[in-house]
């Protein structure tokens, strides 16, 4: 039952070729088919994962499949009673003694093995077993372990008149012929250490590289060419500069590509979203990240009109190899494959990191109908699947939540996404048991030109999961009450901080800071943001109220991990401008304050979007996202 092969005629718009398998829980036998499938160049379908076992195991009997059993193997079964039955006969069995055990009924758990006799998709003939072997494989006291070792077959034929053949009725009834000791082999996966890919020079570029604080667990990779000329040779050539120069980083620390936790990758056209995949996966493959491949999430940036290139990557690195990655690969009515090289999620020290969701439709692989707010309804429940796999809830674990909104929304469906937002999470919420206050998660809004598939909408949700569910946890709410702070909206400022371990900062900047901080006259004509001295005020604030919220909250700049600033290109043309003034910045901060050593300035990364906020109407000024974490 558990290994039922065949390859359908599916109508859903896919064009390769695929494989079907019956996986329904179990990770080691989905890993399998996937790899095969990945070295074959097929699809996996597994419409059977992450249902409801009970469910199938009723459905199958009552659908007409015929499978006896052919090996058993847990407590509850015995080879003498329960080998060689049909699933029909054993329905009731298996429902109690998974009440009384916790096994699994439809034998993920290895419990037992079912061949197939009969079932709908046998048009012309069953299978009537002639000869077999029973095996015992282990006369365990509680758990006997019994075979069946099939030595001949023939098909019987039917007609309209013909019923179930009871050719395999006591199956059992030969006796016990042969007993085989059995063994397994294990086979650790190929790792490949990071290597040049045969992809064009750089010598010609001038490659920026952002390093964060390297001192601690994690830490954050940022890449983009500086190309004031605002050309490009090609998203291609780019995209393969920048990952070969932060392979070539990552290598000279003494880590490589399996060290790579997440993968922020941010393209000036998605039309060119096949063309960078194609380059993506000739540096972060399988083979090069034995523990799994990282997340990732892609959208489009106005890179090009800042002088950014045509592509731009953040990475997140541990130090230490002890991630744990959900990687599905199949096709199936659980949560959207993730055909590639990048994962659903990455778990590494009590935090998750999902990759980018969008409102796919899992079994067809369709953007779902129906407009921006149905896309952010199937995108919140794939999200939900995800955290599911981790024991979570995203509605009571999200600490942060990113939502990329296509620049093809109205002002008016923008609104409808964040009223959408908040009343799934409430409602959600209130459905979740919970054994601890948890604060409201962050909400970053990203307005982007575009992406992948053509989505309206994209969640990118950073979760809290702790190692020990019943571990209290200290909530610090920052309150700051500096005069300093009065320049600043209290709706513009969200802080999400667990005491000892994480600190997430949102900061947004807004048109009230504007009108506060800078001159009558500045500010009527609109070209404040053209003064020098007007850009000076607003990123020394941003440093200045930064630093003061991570020492509220017991943070210091040493446990950042990373540090971005969005701003807007309409306001802002040149890169180079800002990080000029935010270097500045921190450095008149380390000579006032001893948080900050004398030229060790914090890392950034500046982000260029179409707009950004804690709200849908993403009208921010610049958006300061921070998160430190001493975990």
């Amino acid at each position: 039952m558990r290994n039922v092969w065949g390859c359908p005629c599916f109508e859903g718009g896919f064009e390769e070729r695929q494989v079907s398998s019956g996986a329904i829980a179990s990770d080691y036998q989905r890993l399998r088919v996937e790899s095969v499938c990945s070295r074959l160049g097929l699809v996996s379908l597994a419409y059977l994962w992450k249902q409801d076992q009970t469910f199938l195991l009723t459905e199958m009997i009552r659908r007409g499949i015929l499978a006896i059993t052919v090996k058993v193997a847990a407590i509850g079964l015995s080879p003498a009673k329960h080998l060689g039955r049909e699933l029909a006969d054993l329905e009731v069995p298996l429902l109690e003694l998974k009440e009384r055990y916790g096994i699994n009924v439809c034998g993920e758990g290895g419990e037992y093995e079912t061949l197939t006799l009969d079932c709908p998709l046998f048009s012309n003939a069953r299978i009537v077993l002639d000869k077999y072997d029973v095996v015992l494989h282990s006369a365990d006291s509680i758990a006997p372990v019994g075979i069946i070792h099939p030595l001949a077959f023939h098909p019987e034929y039917k007609n309209e008149n013909s019923s179930r053949s009871s050719s395999n009725d006591n199956v059992v009834s030969n006796g016990l012929h042969k007993v085989h000791e059995v063994e397994g082999d294990f086979v650790l996966p190929d790792i490949v250490k990071c290597q040049s890919s045969d992809l064009p020079s750089d010598a010609e570029k001038k490659l920026e590289l952002c390093i964060s604080n390297m001192g601690g667990e994690l830490f954050s990779l940022g890449c983009w060419i500086q190309n004031p000329s605002r050309t490009s040779k090609g998203l291609q050539d780019d995209l393969a500069s920048v990952l070969r120069r932060i392979e070539l980083q990552l290598s000279e620390n003494g880590f490589d590509w399996s060290n790579v936790l997440y993968v922020h990758l941010y393209i000036s056209n998605m039309e060119g979203f096949a063309l960078a995949n194609e380059v993506y996966v000739k540096f972060i493959t399988e083979k090069k990240c034995h523990l799994g491949v990282p997340s990732r999430s892609t959208i489009e940036l106005p890179l090009l009109e800042v002088g950014l290139g045509s592509g731009y990557v953040e990475v997140l690195v541990a130090k230490e190899q002890s991630k744990r990655v959900l990687h599905v690969q199949s096709i199936s009515s659980w949560a959207p494959s993730c055909i590639g090289p990048y994962s659903q999620a990455t778990l590494f020290k009590e935090v998750l990191y999902m990759a980018g969701q969008l409102g796919l439709d899992p079994p067809t692989m369709m953007l779902s109908p129906g407009g921006a707010t149905a896309e952010l309804e199937q995108a919140l429940i794939n999200c939900e699947a995800v955290a599911n796999c981790f024991n979570s809830f995203i509605s009571s674990s999200t600490i942060l939540f990113v939502i990329y909104c296509s620049s093809c929304l109205t002002s008016t469906e923008r609104v409808e996404i964040q009223h959408k937002m908040a009343h799934y999470i409430q409602q959600e919420a209130s459905n979740v048991h919970q054994t601890r206050r948890m604060p409201n998660p962050i909400f970053l809004y990203i307005l982007a030109p575009d992406l992948p598939k053509g989505a309206s909408v994209e969640i990118k949700p950073v979760l809290y999961v702790p190692e020990n569910a019943e571990d209290e946890v200290q909530i610090r709410e920052s309150r700051p009450a500096s005069k300093i702070s009065k320049q600043l909206n209290d709706s513009a400022l969200q802080v999400y901080a667990i005491s000892g371990k994480i600190c997430t900062v949102l900061v947004s900047v807004t048109n009230d800071f504007v009108k506060k901080s800078c001159s009558e006259t500045d500010v009527k004509s609109g070209n404040w943001h053209r003064s020098e001295r007007n850009l000076q005020t607003m990123a020394t604030f941003c440093v200045v109220f930064l630093n003061k919220i991570l020492s509220e909250n017991d943070f210091s700049w040493g446990d950042l991990i990373n540090l971005r600033f969005y701003y807007t290109t309409n306001l802002f043309g040149s890169a180079d401008t800002l990080d000029k003034i935010f270097t500045e910045a921190f450095a008149e901060l380390s000579l006032v304050n001893n948080c900050i050593k004398i030229g060790e300035t914090p890392r950034y990364n500046l982000v260029p979007v179409l707009g950004s906020g804690r709200s849908a109407s993403m009208d921010d000024i610049i958006t300061c996202e921070l998160f430190a974490s001493k975990l």
